[in-house]
């Protein structure tokens, strides 16, 4: 099952995708889970909702507006430096535990939105990563069961201003402005993505490849970085967990390639998704103080 994030006419809501747009499940059960975050944790204890045997789109596409597939985490972790490719490109030591930094819910944006790109920066750069999203609450949970606190994945673009990423050797401020975070289109079910090592995640920039790797080839699995995770922070349904990026980041290149205003960046999952998104200038007139 793909569940997304969506908006119409001004109204939240989310639901199930069909092949013709999107079932409105909000709409039917919102007074119970207004969000996807709370329908998220009303299923983990023990809330069932019948869905009908057909599900009737009652949205094309085209007539709804995507929103980050969580729009409200209460918590977004990152794993950094969690492929060797870009482990070495880095020149970062190897070490015996993930590296984990936070985003803050505000840095989000949805499939299909832009990615801002701020004045006070021209150091744009992309990451396509493997986004898990918690379904039932870890807490100091083992390895061998981390993955059955997973409602599912989706598609995440790190996107990361590398000049106030290097400030200091804190990432923080680099990886928190506004709308740089995409996420989504789609969160996809566990029943849909098995055989997780052999899946392929690529990132093109105006449909040239910058990243290709396999899933197999992260040095933290998601079980490992869930169970890591759950032993310093208690995890919540609908909290995010970005777990690291491949190889191939345009800062690292010669001459280093950063984002611009106008371009397109995607990044694909085999099984999860295709995120899409334009690169535009920051709108500072919609941020309300």
């Amino acid at each position: 099952m793909r569940f997304v994030s969506f908006e119409v006419a001004g109204r939240g809501s989310y639901g199930i995708e069909t092949g013709r747009g999107v079932f409105d499940l909000g709409a039917r059960i919102g007074s119970i889970a207004p969000d996807l975050k709370r329908y998220l944790a009303a299923t983990a204890f023990g809330f069932s909702s019948p869905l009908p045997a057909t599900m009737v789109a009652d949205y094309a596409a085209g007539e709804f507006r995507h929103l980050p597939a969580i729009p409200n985490p209460d918590k977004i972790l990152c794993v950094g430096l969690n492929y060797q490719d870009h482990r070495r490109e880095t020149g970062r030591p190897e070490v015996p535990h993930p590296a984990i930094f936070t985003r803050f819910a505000d840095s989000l944006t949805a499939h299909g939105d832009a990615i801002w790109l701020p004045e006070i920066s021209s150091a744009l750069d992309y990451e396509g990563e493997l986004a898990v999203v918690i379904g039932a609450p870890a807490f100091r949970v083992k390895q061998e069961r981390a993955v059955d606190h997973v409602a599912g994945y989706a598609c995440f673009n790190d996107a990361t201003l590398r000049d106030w990423q290097h400030h200091t050797h804190q990432f923080i401020p680099g990886k928190n402005f506004l709308k740089t975070g995409a996420l989504g289109p789609a969160l996809v079910t566990p029943d849909e993505v098995r055989d997780f090592a052999g899946r392929s995640i690529e990132t093109r920039l105006n449909g040239e490849v910058m990243q290709s790797a396999k899933l197999g080839d992260m040095i933290f699995s998601v079980a490992q970085i869930i169970s890591y995770a759950s032993f310093f922070t208690p995890l919540k349904p609908g909290d995010v967990i970005a777990t690291g990026t491949p190889g191939g980041v345009g800062f690292k290149r010669q001459p280093p390639l950063f984002m611009k205003e106008g371009d397109t960046v995607e990044v694909l999952i085999d099984g999860v998704g295709h995120l899409s998104n334009t690169i535009a200038k920051e709108r500072i007139g919609d941020v309300r103080s």
